[in-house]
């Protein structure tokens, strides 16, 4: 599989596969396609649909099989940027919920547990996200652009609520409360903050979905009744 990721803000990955190959997405994911496509949806399993509901995905997916030298391309459903992430044994990698956007088939998604209750109740990541592992590429949906860490171990990064969009299976996750009456009532940066812990990468987001949903909503007409 070979692919070419174009656009700028709503960009679109476009894949070209040889014979045979696979690639795995998401219900609607698909934004365009050659006409020898083959499509397959699948659950694969009771288990991994409820898993996938969990995480925040449709409880389905599709398989899209190149019958011949096929194409096939996947858009953002959000202004952004897509990132195409090497998944092999050993690095596998944590994303925010909804971040799937597309992967070969050798990819597995499940769902990821917060070892401590703290960071999934307050961490702003939610208690549930996503675990990518298996071998191939695959494709992630990041909110706004994308900035990477690099943490040695024991080295930490603290981080806005909703902000961390990827790290790597290694590193872990807790969090903080906002110290100070002040900080806390006038701060305007909330209760907690994510605490993520080398070693491994980190990428993080410049708009969130629900930040940017809070800056446009005092901007939005009020609905009237019987409108």
């Amino acid at each position: 599989m070979k692919y070419e990721i174009k656009g700028d803000n709503l960009p679109v990955v476009v894949c070209s596969l040889n014979d045979g190959e696979t690639m795995v997405t998401q219900s609607g994911a698909m934004s365009w396609m050659s006409p020898n496509m083959e499509m397959n949806t699948t659950g694969g399993g009771v288990g991994k649909m409820f898993g996938r509901l969990f995480s925040g995905e449709s409880l389905f997916q599709n398989l899209y099989t190149a019958r011949g030298q096929g194409m096939i391309a996947f858009s953002s459903s959000f202004p952004g940027s897509i990132r195409a992430v090497e998944i092999a044994p050993g690095r596998e990698v944590v994303v925010q919920k909804s971040a799937f956007l597309a992967a070969e088939k050798g990819v597995e998604l499940s769902v990821f547990f917060q070892k401590k209750l703290g960071a999934g109740f307050f961490g702003g990541e939610g208690f549930i996200m996503q675990k990518l592992s298996g071998s191939g590429t695959a494709f992630l949906e990041i909110d706004g652009s994308h900035v990477e860490y690099e943490l040695s171990p024991g080295q930490q990064i603290v981080i806005d609520t909703g902000y961390l969009a990827m790290m790597d299976a290694t590193c872990s996750l807790d969090v903080q409360s906002v110290k100070g009456v002040k900080n806390v009532l006038f701060g305007g940066e909330g209760l907690f903050n994510t605490v993520v812990t080398g070693p491994g990468r980190v990428v993080l987001q410049t708009m969130p979905i629900n930040q940017f949903a809070s800056q446009i909503i005092p901007y939005m007409p009020l609905q009237t009744k019987g409108s």
